[in-house]
């Protein structure tokens, strides 16, 4: 008789979906990969409290916030981009500032010889760009940045006192511009290009965090209201000689903005250079 209790020899073949318990654990336990989904479903957040952690304490490393975002050979190019447009900017503005004063004393006009004076400040503050960028190493210097600022911000004050000193004389003595076909070129040209500068050192000072070169943009932005601001007065006087005022009072109001913009930025920079005057030292 047969022994049907003998062991089939085709159920000893092992059955290829049945792991040994010992080779799930040395070799192909499925929990092993699981870790990396659980890892790469917590990572992000891990990265994001540990982003959240450097930016509160980037600033008091010396860095800027620039210092996370861009790679060595990017912040590179752009601290190089920067100081081409500082140096063009330098050109163009003092070659504006010269042309304004010009017209300015010509044609007795307050707005002309504020937009000179903002020429000229847009001259000083890209010279404090150029040096602010000038070390290769400190591209991404905090302590840096903030004595840039500091600098423009006495600037500004400088200069608005100067703006609003000759725009106010001009009310007061009831100094009428005069109006022709050079002023109303030199308003367009100085509006145009100065609006180009701003957008460039905007751009740029986003992407590096800068506040000086966003200021130095800011400069330039107002160089270009002014600009138009000049054609824009005369143009109202010509029909109107009346509104005579208009001219000197938009000296004025530009005054003010430089000034506030001035105060503001020593108000939030003095507290920082002096934050990271320590961690200059230990470098």
């Amino acid at each position: 008789m047969t022994d049907h209790t003998a062991p089939d020899p085709v159920t000893n073949i092992p059955d290829p979906t049945v792991a040994d318990p010992s080779t799930i654990n040395a070799q192909c336990d499925p929990t092993d990969h699981q870790p990396p989904k659980i890892t790469s479903q917590g990572e992000p957040r891990f990265k994001m409290d540990q982003e959240m952690k450097i930016t509160d304490s980037v600033d008091g490393q010396g860095l800027l916030e620039s210092s996370m975002r861009l790679k060595p050979h990017e912040a590179q190019s752009y601290r190089k981009k920067a100081l081409w447009v500082s140096w063009v900017s330098i050109v163009v503005t003092l070659i504006l500032a010269i042309t304004a004063f010009t017209v300015s004393f010509m044609r007795q006009s307050a707005s002309a010889f504020g937009f000179a004076f903002d020429a000229a400040l847009d001259v000083l503050s890209s010279i404090i760009v150029v040096w602010r960028y000038s070390n290769a190493a400190a591209v991404h210097s905090a302590h840096r940045e903030y004595i840039a600022c500091v600098v423009l911000g006495v600037v500004f004050i400088l200069s608005s006192l100067c703006i609003l000193g000759k725009a106010i004389h001009d009310l007061a003595i009831k100094l009428l511009p005069e109006v022709d076909d050079f002023l109303f070129s030199v308003s367009i040209v100085s509006g145009v290009l100065c609006i180009i500068l701003a957008v460039f050192k905007c751009m740029l000072g986003r992407v590096l965090t800068s506040r000086a070169l966003i200021t130095d943009g800011f400069n330039s932005l107002v160089g270009g209201v002014m600009g138009f601001s000049i054609l824009i007065s005369a143009e109202v006087f010509k029909h109107d000689s009346d509104v005579w005022y208009l001219d000197a009072s938009t000296g004025v109001l530009i005054g003010l903005i430089i000034l506030a913009y001035g105060v503001k930025l020593l108000v939030d920079m003095v507290p920082r250079v002096r934050q990271t005057r320590n961690y200059e030292r230990f470098e």
